[in-house]
């Protein structure tokens, strides 16, 4: 019996758009495989004198070109199989039915523990149970009490109960579950920016202009040019790849697993439809495949 153990970066952004909300992501890879990674990335860093840490953020039209070369890096090691990128997030316009008020204030972690118990089809990695495979949790700081973060640590351990995880032969195990400082990790850095641009561009904050300007500001035209750039490197693992939407499974379920990159749209199963907050290209757009 073979011994599997992998590591799951995560971070988010729990905060409403006008139009798409509480954006999280995950960046999965092999744990063997992380020191050769963040040396990769970090001396791409050093080579592009980027000592501080990357933030979608800080995205200015003169560190453009550098953010650029930093992202082609992190996503040569999308295209080559070494990190599998998750992006899930929410449409306003789907309105969960009948929530309880302890479900309004947890929806934070309610959220959280969805993505990371579904996003990466986890319980497709081992179909013959054949493998023991161990997975390492490492969250970006999370901006809630010790007390409520404890008791997430608690929910995400007993992921190895469930079904689904039990089948596969995945163990979580408590202190294998961390939240880090994104300072120290490129790898982390590197999906803040892919996650921050999917907030940015969905929301169509690209054509925000500043109180009173009748054009937009330079830090915005230098996000949509990444953002664009990025979109263009997705493209180049799935034509026509839709931001919008969840990302299909031509193959079946074991697309979740295999696919280096996907986006969930997390859409309620008791929901109410709220038409005020749709954009409208001729239409409703969720296709973004036009982009």
């Amino acid at each position: 019996m073979a011994k599997r153990n992998y590591i799951l970066y995560c971070d988010e952004s729990a905060k409403k758009g006008p139009f798409y909300s509480n954006f999280y992501g995950g960046a999965l890879l092999k744990a063997e495989d992380r020191e050769a990674i963040e040396r990769i990335l970090l001396e791409k860093k050093e080579e592009l004198n980027l000592f501080d840490e990357l933030k979608w953020t800080k995205v200015t039209l003169n560190y453009l070109e550098k953010y650029i070369q930093f992202v082609d890096k992190f996503f040569d090691l999308i295209e080559s199989g070494r990190i599998k990128v998750r992006i899930m997030f929410t449409h306003n316009r789907y309105v969960a039915n009948n929530l309880t008020q302890e479900q309004k204030d947890n929806s934070y972690f309610l959220l959280y523990y969805q993505m990371l118990k579904h996003a990466f089809g986890l319980g497709y990695c081992n179909p013959n149970g054949i493998d023991r495979v161990y997975l390492t949790m490492l969250l970006d700081q999370i901006p809630h009490s010790r007390d409520k973060v404890e008791s997430f640590r608690t929910e995400l351990e007993s992921l190895s109960s469930r079904k689904l995880f039990r089948n596969a032969r995945i163990s979580v195990v408590r202190d294998q579950i961390a939240d880090v400082d994104s300072k120290n990790h490129s790898i982390l850095q590197g999906l803040d920016i892919v996650l921050g641009s999917m907030y940015f561009r969905l929301n169509d904050l690209h054509k925000m202009k500043p109180e009173g300007e009748r054009n937009r500001g330079k830090r915005t035209i230098a996000k949509e040019k990444l953002y664009k750039h990025i979109n263009k490197r997705i493209r180049t693992i799935y034509p026509n790849f839709n931001i919008g939407v969840s990302t299909g499974t031509p193959n079946g379920s074991i697309d979740r697993w295999e696919h280096p990159y996907r986006h969930w749209k997390f859409t309620p199963r008791s929901h109410t439809v709220d038409e005020t907050v749709v954009k409208k290209r001729n239409g409703p757009t969720d296709d973004y495949s036009y982009l």
